[in-house]
């Protein structure tokens, strides 16, 4: 199987070869296998990882509100109107399955409240803000982990694909990533929240639309208010840098089976082919559960950082550190977990969608 480049990017304007850079749709050879392939049109991972962001945050929006909502102060009190309360107050034992299933339970109870008492355009809240960030946030995340994957690969490794190669690529584009779009996340967490702002049943919120709450934020907190969380989006960056690590190995497992197919000289088709962009595609999924489950308290902290002042316009927690340390002292352990399942219902899936839409769009552009 040969490698097809085209040829204004198989040169520099020098006449050299440019550096190698991953996924732009060519097809390595054998002994080019482990070699970053050549990013031939970097516009397209601009766009293809902002059309995938875009497609997973609307399909699952809904599970975004309730996570927001759990990951607060919210799921406190929701905690102890629960089943799994109830159960601890009456001295009855809960095993590890019977809990996991009244999460999820949980889950699904929130989602049909919102939909009774807000109605149906309350499981979208934020969605308007979510997708002003989600969507540059993935051209970014996408375009500067691609073309940092090609510059240090090249410049360090002699375009050699490596782990550590991965790690430091997806650390700048997640450090990247959250600084120029945590005013967006703040806007929609602040939004996803107002519904908690009431009086005797009537709903009186604080922001008519992201507009005003933008407006709000900079007259009460100034500009840094924009910025609340941002420490702990940059703890975030363990997250994200974890799944494309894990994401790329498992896509190396992948690489090996088509090697081997060539190897053997076997033709490819198209089933083939699809195969294994589904199999892509489930590597990002399982990629993400993967590192969720192991660095998930930051969202919870993230999201407690991002929440309206208190009525005396003080915020409730003044720093990442002590944020961990009330939310543990007050409310347990448990609550660092808080809002996991519609977490990684909405997250696992929307990876799927993401990078599934990413590498079908690179390979089909490229």
């Amino acid at each position: 199987m040969t490698s097809t480049v085209s040829p204004s990017s198989a040169t520099l304007q020098s006449g050299a070869q440019l550096p190698p850079s991953p996924d732009s749709g060519s097809v390595a050879t054998a002994n080019t296998a482990d070699k970053v392939q050549p990013l031939s049109r970097p516009w397209i991972h601009f766009f293809a990882g902002g059309f995938g962001g875009m497609m997973g945050a609307i399909l699952t929006c809904p599970l975004d509100v309730v996570k927001t909502r759990l990951q607060s102060d919210f799921y406190s009190s929701q905690l102890q109107k629960g089943h799994l309360q109830s159960a601890l107050r009456d001295g009855r034992k809960i095993g590890h399955v019977r809990s996991i299933g009244l999460h999820f339970y949980e889950t699904f109870q929130i989602l049909v409240d919102v939909y009774k008492v807000e109605g149906g355009r309350a499981l979208f809240k934020g969605l308007g803000p979510n997708l002003v960030g989600v969507i540059p946030a993935r051209s970014i995340n996408f375009f500067t982990y691609s073309t940092g994957k090609s510059i240090i690969s090249s410049k360090f490794n002699n375009g050699e694909e490596a782990t550590w190669v991965n790690l430091m690529s997806a650390a700048i584009a997640g450090v990247t990533t959250s600084t120029a779009t945590n005013p967006i996340w703040l806007v929609k967490t602040r939004l996803q929240l107002d519904k908690q702002n009431s009086d005797k049943g009537v709903q009186k919120r604080q922001y008519n639309n992201s507009a005003d709450c933008v407006k709000q934020v900079v007259q009460k907190e100034g500009i840094k208010g924009l910025y609340r969380g941002l420490t702990a989006s940059y703890l975030g960056v363990v997250e994200s840098s974890l799944q494309w690590v894990l994401y790329e190995q498992m896509k190396g497992l992948i690489r090996q089976r088509e090697k081997l197919r060539d190897s053997l000289g076997i033709q490819s088709t198209t089933g083939d082919a699809f195969f294994e962009w589904l199999a892509k595609s489930g590597a990002a999924g399982l990629a993400k559960l993967s590192a969720s489950l192991l660095t998930y308290p930051h969202e919870v902290v993230r999201t407690r950082l991002r929440q309206r002042p208190l009525d005396n316009g003080k915020p409730k927690y003044s720093g990442l550190i002590n944020c961990f340390t009330t939310i543990w002292k007050q409310e347990g352990f448990v609550a660092l977990y808080g809002g996991l399942t519609p977490h990684l219902m909405r997250t696992v899936p929307n990876s799927i969608i993401m990078f599934g839409t990413w590498e079908f769009i690179v390979k089909l552009f490229s």
